[in-house]
């Protein structure tokens, strides 16, 4: 039998969504079909709601593991959402995992809703597990704000896995004492994966769990030479100047990036003019002028060239702290025979074939 790639995911309607939500069916029973073992699900706030993106692809699939990648806690009611992940687990069989992350200030700002804290995001896991395990919280006044009762079922003895998207070192550390799964995020270099991997684990540590529990996923752009040019474009640079646009001085502290080349790029008068995600909005010729905004290291640390190459640079990820990578920023079909190049280095499928050879050799009795 094919081996199923559990440490391998990718996302179900890559960045702005594609042809739109009813792609997620496709998508997601194309990702079964190549062996992935989780299809993530990153909500915006137009076409791409979680719930039901992650509710179509757990009915399209029979196999595969999805997750939220992320959604945010405080645009629903906890109970909501408490509610929304028990009915899914039950629905998939158990193969639903709720994540959820930190979010776009500017976006809050924008629709008036407070920030995200460190704490809200703590407090929510501790609420989620108390409610998954039948529960009841009377008279919360917390983080996360006040109900005068929070309660499910009592008989709920539900074991959701926890996913956290995870930046900064206080997140970070967060995902290793509270969540089981901790999704890092696009254009991290090998040493600031193994500082972030490193962060995750040390917390685990801290807090009684065991560190080999708590699944460290490398967020890996794979983009192949075999997709034309103007798509790796759109997909290298369109992506990295949209987080540039959302959260840039994040990024370029993390990745320890020279700040002057982010005041330059907020400062062009071409990212200025154009009206919203440039990954969503952006022409061609717009993107080869921003791909001139900064240094080409910014964008290498992604897997491109060859499908062999692509396959090379993922696993290097796993010698560089990650249990787990994602394929990002392309769809299931478009990263199939960069899974195939995989496949075909992966010691298990090489002893599977080479057994099957010495059967079709062997000597019939």
């Amino acid at each position: 039998m094919t081996r199923i790639l559990d440490e391998l995911g990718y996302y179900l309607l890559p960045g702005a969504g594609g042809a739109g939500p009813a792609g997620v069916l496709d998508e997601a029973k194309r990702g079964e079909e190549l062996g992935f073992g989780t299809a993530f699900v990153s909500e915006r706030w137009n076409i791409k709601e979680a719930a039901t993106l992650s509710t179509a692809a757990c009915a399209a699939t029979t196999r595969l593991r999805v997750a939220t990648a992320a959604t945010n806690h405080n645009t629903r009611h906890p109970l909501i959402t408490a509610s929304w992940a028990t009915t899914l687990h039950r629905l998939s069989g158990g193969r639903f995992t709720l994540g959820i992350g930190r979010g776009v200030p500017g976006l809050y700002d924008l629709f008036g809703i407070p920030s995200v804290t460190t704490a809200q995001m703590e407090e929510f896991a501790r609420v989620m597990r108390t409610l998954w395990s039948g529960g009841v919280i009377s008279d919360y006044d917390g983080p996360l704000g006040q109900y005068r009762t929070l309660y499910l079922d009592g008989n709920f003895r539900e074991e959701i896995p926890l996913g956290l998207v995870a930046f900064g070192p206080k997140s970070l550390a967060l995902g290793g004492r509270a969540f089981d799964d901790v999704v890092l995020h696009t254009y991290f270099g090998p040493g600031t994966l193994r500082r972030c991997s490193d962060t995750v684990k040390r917390a685990a540590v801290d807090a009684d769990r065991d560190p080999d529990q708590v699944r460290v996923w490398s967020c890996l752009a794979t983009i192949g030479d075999h997709l034309p040019e103007e798509v790796r474009r759109a997909r290298l640079v369109g992506r990295l100047a949209t987080y540039l646009q959302g959260y840039g001085d994040l990024m370029v502290r993390t990745n320890d990036w020279d700040p002057a080349v982010l005041k330059r790029f907020r400062e062009d008068s071409v990212v200025q003019s154009i009206p919203g995600a440039i990954d969503r909005v952006a022409t061609d010729e717009q993107l080869r002028h921003i791909e001139e905004l900064f240094p080409a290291s910014w964008t290498e640390n992604a897997a491109t060239g060859t499908p062999e190459e692509c396959a090379a640079r993922i696993r290097a990820e796993f010698e560089h702290g990650a249990d787990r990578v994602i394929l990002h920023g392309a769809t299931a079909d478009e990263l199939a025979p960069i899974v195939a190049a995989y496949r075909a280095g992966d010691p298990a499928t090489v002893a599977g074939a080479e057994t099957a050879a010495e059967r079709t050799d062997a000597p019939s009795r």
